[in-house]
């Protein structure tokens, strides 16, 4: 999808139409390590003992359907620069793109 550098929105901070500069978020990726946490809770005492564990308990049976993996589109997170106050704001909602250019 194809985005304009600059865009009118209104700005909370001004109170008024402005020019906008619109930047995209780089995120940093986070992975949680699932199956080494779990093992190293048990190795702590975590999940010991009968009854239901809760979270600690057992894991389900693996299917014969492989599930499919990760979207192909992600989410846009979207940050747009008042040119008068320079003050930022995120958008509150973002959309589904496969890939954004953001141009002239």
């Amino acid at each position: 999808m194809k985005l304009p550098k600059t865009t009118r929105k209104y700005c909370k901070y001004c109170k008024n139409y402005t020019t906008q500069k619109i930047a995209e978020v780089k995120g940093k990726e986070r992975g949680a390590l699932k199956h080494g946490s779990i093992q190293r809770a048990r190795k702590r005492g975590r999940g010991q003992g009968f009854g239901n564990k809760g979270k600690w308990g057992s894991k389900p049976p693996i299917s014969k359907f492989k599930r499919t993996g990760a979207k192909v589109s992600k989410k846009t997170n979207l940050k747009y620069i008042c040119q008068t106050c320079k003050k930022t704001t995120v958008q509150n909602k973002g959309f589904r793109t496969k890939r954004l250019v953001i141009e002239q």
